[in-house]
């Protein structure tokens, strides 16, 4: 009897883990430049989780990375941090928390962000270097069959702030490259990639550029990429 009531516990509680509600983690301190788009970037954000099954908490606090803390989240989102935005110790609970299995969700400024951490630029993928002006470009989907990406158009033109990098991880799982001869200023040549994901450290990461505009936070297919990649972050596959 005792066996049996055991079993049921854990069949029930694998339950939860499956198909319980996962929650998400919007941390959005700057220590750097600060993008107004932050302001309507988390209420979309909120929205997404309402739509589709996923608790959201917002901060600005880094005090709350501890390792008690991030325990309670399927994934962390970084959206639009810049600059140094964890001491030592923050550092090290973020750490374990991607080592035990914790997602990783960078949004546009997530690469300007830990220029002194090499272990969050192998996480985030790359760091920023410049941006042109804000302008129209073509960006070229090479991924989809990918959950953030299988929704987009294969030539994908939009208007956004265009990053160039002065380094770039070299196991990423490019998604998304841009047409640098489709705008004026792009420095990464024909494999300037915009948007990808990757196993890295026991967790999971996933970047998109795109993001800088407010009206980025009311577009369809952003919305659905950046959902796309929290989604991925979480855990789902498809």
């Amino acid at each position: 009897m005792k066996k049996t009531i055991i079993i049921c516990l854990l069949a029930g509680l694998a339950f939860t883990q499956a198909f319980g509600k996962a929650k998400v983690l919007v941390f959005s301190k700057t220590a750097g430049f600060h993008h107004n788009s932050i302001a309507v970037a988390v209420p979309a954000i909120i929205k997404l989780g309402q739509e589709n099954n996923f608790d959201v908490d917002t901060t600005t606090d880094a005090t709350k990375f501890t390792k008690a803390n991030l325990k309670q989240y399927a994934a962390v989102i970084f959206l639009s941090t810049t600059g140094d935005v964890l001491n030592d110790t923050e550092q090290g609970a973020f750490e374990q928390y991607i080592k035990a299995g914790g997602g990783f969700v960078g949004v546009h400024a997530a690469t300007d962000t830990e220029y002194d951490w090499p272990w969050y630029g192998k996480l985030v993928g790359a760091y920023f270097k410049s941006h042109p002006a804000q302008q129209e470009a073509v960006l070229n989907v090479v991924d989809k069959d990918f959950i953030a990406t299988k929704h987009l158009p294969t030539d994908w033109k939009r208007f956004d702030e265009w990053y160039n990098y002065k380094w770039i991880a070299d196991d990423l799982h490019v998604l998304i490259k841009i047409d640098e001869k489709s705008y004026k200023g792009g420095e990464n040549g024909d494999n300037h990639p915009m948007s990808w994901y990757h196993d890295f450290d026991g967790g999971r990461a996933f970047y998109t550029e795109l993001g800088h505009t407010d009206e980025s936070y009311a577009d369809p297919l952003y919305l659905k990429h950046l959902l796309g990649g929290i989604q991925y972050a979480i855990g789902k596959k498809h």
